[in-house]
């Protein structure tokens, strides 16, 4: 079987890979690859989309049932990857898989990994290759029972070790890589709230950046809970200021030769958020060439 020849390459490329490792390299298929010539940056004032959009974007509009697409999101803890990844699984109709997420079911159970993630997560460190793998595969594997096709990896390969051991076990088509200004990150990581009873995530920060030395201002705008999870807001216990800025130091020393890795494959898509939501979800599916029809129908409303 092809996959089995991917594995090996898998194998070869990773240092001293694992159980976990051979064991995600057998679950994980490529579904739909195509081709890219060269990594782009997508200026969301302009609208630039130099490079990639005729060899990679021109083939997404495609049947829902061909939607077997394969990407992954990058972007510096707390940046929204989450937010638009989940947004466009619904869209295209693929599994939205966020490491964060198995992350925190695997702390708020009681499985033999739970003390041991405790302590990593609340000191801001990186969780390591081998859970994260190990984690990953868990849910490939229920996944492939259900019968998923195709997927959007939030949070995985962080470092370039993962993103060998993922290139040499399938084709992924898209990296997007979001990217926001620091004290905005900072003041949005700040402002995150779970409700306890039902897990929905909320912003109570208000971010309003003035224009100065020619840098353009900035506003997002809170994203406030319904009444009812109102009085039931917690606060994630690595989401705090020392913390954060120990997050934002990691990345930047493990994770950008991640962008690097995929923009020397010519698959890095960058987008700088210019706003919130409401200002970023339209510009990010333009620089995608994708349409949202019901987010056009409520905009009309």
């Amino acid at each position: 079987m092809a996959v089995l020849s991917r594995c090996s390459r898998a194998v070869t490329a990773a240092t001293t890979p694992n159980a976990a490792a051979a064991k995600f390299s057998y679950l994980i298929r490529a579904l739909s690859p195509f081709s890219s010539s060269s990594s782009s940056t997508f200026d969301a004032d302009n609208g630039l989309n130099s490079r990639i959009k005729p060899a990679v974007l021109g083939t997404l509009k495609r049947e829902p049932k061909d939607r077997n697409v394969q990407w992954v999101f990058l972007g510096c803890p707390g940046v929204g990857k989450g937010t638009y990844a989940s947004r466009l699984s619904d869209l295209l109709g693929i599994p939205h898989i966020a490491t964060g997420d198995l992350v925190r079911d695997e702390l708020t159970s009681s499985g033999p990994l739970s003390s041991q993630l405790k302590e990593i997560v609340n000191q801001g460190k990186l969780v390591s290759d081998e859970i994260i793998i190990d984690l990953l595969s868990k849910r490939l594997e229920a996944g492939e029972a259900k019968g998923e096709s195709g997927f959007i990896l939030d949070g995985f390969p962080r470092t370039v070790r993962q993103a060998e051991i993922l290139e040499g076990v399938t084709d992924i088509d898209l990296v997007i890589n979001l990217k926001l200004r620091e004290e905005a990150l900072l003041a949005k990581c700040l402002g995150r709230r779970i409700c306890s009873e039902c897990g929905g995530n909320y912003n109570v920060a208000c971010i309003d950046i003035k224009a100065e030395n020619g840098k353009p201002g900035m506003y997002m705008a809170p994203l406030p809970p319904p009444p009812q999870c109102a009085s039931k807001l917690i606060t994630r216990a690595d989401d705090t200021e020392e913390v954060v800025k120990q997050r934002l130091r990691i990345y930047q020393a493990m994770t950008l030769p991640v962008e690097d890795f995929y923009r020397s494959r010519g698959k890095l898509l960058e987008f700088d958020l210019p706003g919130g939501v409401r200002e970023s979800w339209p510009k990010l599916l333009h620089a995608l060439n994708l349409e949202d029809e019901e987010d056009k129908q409520s905009a009309a409303a």
